[in-house]
């Protein structure tokens, strides 16, 4: 026999929620409203001062400042992405949609580290080209306009301190690679005014693309991750099974599979197996109770079942204890 439960905090319905989580929306609509606020300051200063570093950048002709300036243009379209994405993600779950919309946070992110790695590419070319010609370069304007748009950024950068989602995280991620940037535009410009050495502006820019990549692709890499259903951080299927085998009446767990659609609370399925004589309510609400109080897992659909796994014929799908965990431990080492 086959019971199928879940705890209902997903926005759609299985079957029966018999336990209440004590889980609250209102904590995470006053999260997402925060993080909104913070882009949208953020948004206003880059905003502000793009088109300080672009014509700053054209009257000096330093790369490091059109870089910085560009780099600033995509940077507050992200920005303005990952508003529309949380705006988005406010919609209601519907059939269409079950788990709502808030899966347009990762796509957002997704989309703002592949820029940073075309920004990175086109740094890099250009500034290789500057190399072998380098170019006359305006070290007063330079120095000026590089330290107004790094305070610029370092503010952007303060106001997004308290980012938290993969959104808001990969966001925050363009705001260092601009600060630094503004960095090495500073250093550039005191080393073509101080030494005239106009190699100075392109090797710098060289140096600061490392690190810009270095954040594209760690942001591309874990959206990817979670738009491809992996395995949240930090989570094994081992924790799982060693927390819910020890409730009363239950024998052993497995099919376990887990994911995230936003990258902040993992989400759960699992088969329990349960002695014949056990309350399958009161195992049901243990183990739901167990995996918030414990993992911190919210959300959790549980199918229990007497004897044999009901999918016993999916082989590669409902797997016993031990080739859950070591799936999970795979899993968890890439």
């Amino acid at each position: 026999m086959v019971t199928q439960a879940h705890d209902d905090r997903g926005g759609h319905d299985h079957g029966v929620s018999p336990h209440s989580t004590g889980h609250s929306h209102g904590s995470h609509s006053h999260g997402r409203d925060a993080g909104e606020r913070r882009l949208i300051i953020a948004l206003a200063i880059l905003g502000t001062f793009t088109l300080v570093e672009a014509v700053g950048g054209y009257f000096a002709n330093s790369i490091a400042l059109l870089a910085e300036s560009a780099h600033m243009l995509a940077d507050s379209a992200s920005l303005l992405l990952a508003i529309v994405a949380i705006r988005v993600g406010r919609r209601p779950a519907n059939a269409d949609r079950t788990y709502g919309n808030r899966r347009y946070q990762i796509l957002a992110a997704y989309t703002n580290g592949l820029t940073l790695l075309a920004l990175t590419a086109w740094i890099v070319v250009e500034a290789s080209r500057r190399l072998i010609s380098p170019p006359q370069v305006n070290g007063k304007i330079m120095l000026g306009i590089a330290v107004i748009g790094g305070i610029a950024n370092l503010a952007a950068f303060v106001v997004l301190s308290g980012a938290k989602s993969l959104n808001e995280r990969g966001a925050r991620a363009h705001i260092l690679s601009d600060l630094l940037g503004s960095g090495a535009a500073t250093v550039a410009a005191c080393v073509v005014l101080l030494f005239g050495w106009l190699p100075a502006d392109p090797l710098l820019s060289i140096a600061v693309s490392a690190l810009i990549f270095r954040s594209g692709w760690q942001l591309t890499r874990e959206s990817a991750h979670i738009l491809l259903e992996g395995t949240p951080p930090g989570f094994s299927v081992g924790q799982v099974e060693m927390h819910l085998t020890g409730i009363s009446g239950v024998s052993s767990i497995h099919h376990v599979h887990a994911w995230s659609l936003t990258g902040e609370s993992p989400m759960v399925t699992l088969h329990a197996t349960i002695s014949d004589d056990a309350d399958r309510q009161h195992v049901l609400t243990a183990i739901l109770s167990r995996l918030r109080e414990s993992l911190g897992i919210e959300h959790a659909t549980v199918q229990m079942e007497h004897g044999p796994c009901a999918d016993a014929g999916a082989a590669d799908d409902c797997h016993d204890s031990s080739a859950s965990i070591k799936h999970g431990r795979e899993a968890h080492s890439h």
